[in-house]
């Protein structure tokens, strides 16, 4: 069964742009996909679609068998508490220290304190942050606020990691560092979804590749490169 799957999306603003053309796509658990394609392709759109934060024109997106557009606004928060989102500006908390940022994404969902005890230096483990936990975002560099994003996003172990160009502001040595860690994350079975401009990361890691341009789905290979000249 299919992690994620959307069928007949298109989404059209009210501008009167069309962002996304009658999309079709399944992803099982445990896949790591790369979405690619120029500015302006659609891939925004695309990832702001999986978590609601926008809807569809047409069509339907189901998520681990939830049909996602019946949902009622009240429902929504627990449709995002299944999914872990990572962005490209991090937006940590800036005067809570590295532990109580990742601790929040557990409080909100009302987690024992013991477990959030335990399960917080775990994560921070994984992302390499362990002796960091009592800094506050900004004595961290660019990449180990990255890394913070990264242990938020999936200290709640999502059905689903969603990424938007998470290496974007980073140079390529901690690019690589950071994408280990998604490595890693998706080895112990998660599902990652990424939207990124990154040509050498997408060609080293040789995962899935859906290419969105003008809005259309113009490639779709399991073991893909980038496939565009790197944009600056």
């Amino acid at each position: 069964m299919a992690l994620l799957t959307m069928t007949g999306i298109s989404k059209t603003y009210q501008s009167g742009a069309t962002a996304l053309r009658n999309i079709d796509i399944h992803i099982k658990p445990g896949e790591f996909v790369f979405v690619v394609g120029p500015s302006g392709a659609g891939k925004s759109t695309f990832i702001k679609l999986l978590f609601r934060e926008i809807e569809p024109t047409t069509g339907k997106i189901f998520v681990d068998g939830v049909d996602v557009m019946s949902l009622k606004p009240n429902e929504i928060p627990y449709l995002r508490r299944q999914l872990g989102i990572i962005f490209q500006d991090y937006r940590l908390l800036n005067d809570r220290t590295v532990y109580e940022n990742v601790a929040f994404a557990m409080e909100v969902i009302e987690a024992p304190t013991e477990k959030i005890k335990k399960r917080v230096p775990e994560v921070l483990e994984l992302v390499g942050l362990r002796s960091r936990a009592d800094n506050y975002p900004g004595e961290l560099s660019g990449g180990e606020q990255q890394r913070v994003a990264i242990a938020r996003a999936i200290v709640n172990d999502p059905l689903l990691v969603i990424a938007d160009e998470p290496t974007g502001n980073l140079d390529p040595e901690t690019s690589m560092e950071i994408m280990k860690i998604f490595s890693h994350i998706n080895e112990n079975g998660t599902t990652i979804i990424m939207a990124t401009h990154d040509k050498t990361m997408v060609d080293f890691m040789q995962k899935r590749v859906i290419a969105i341009e003008d809005g259309y789905i113009v490639r779709d290979d399991l073991k893909g490169v980038y496939g565009y000249e790197p944009e600056h």
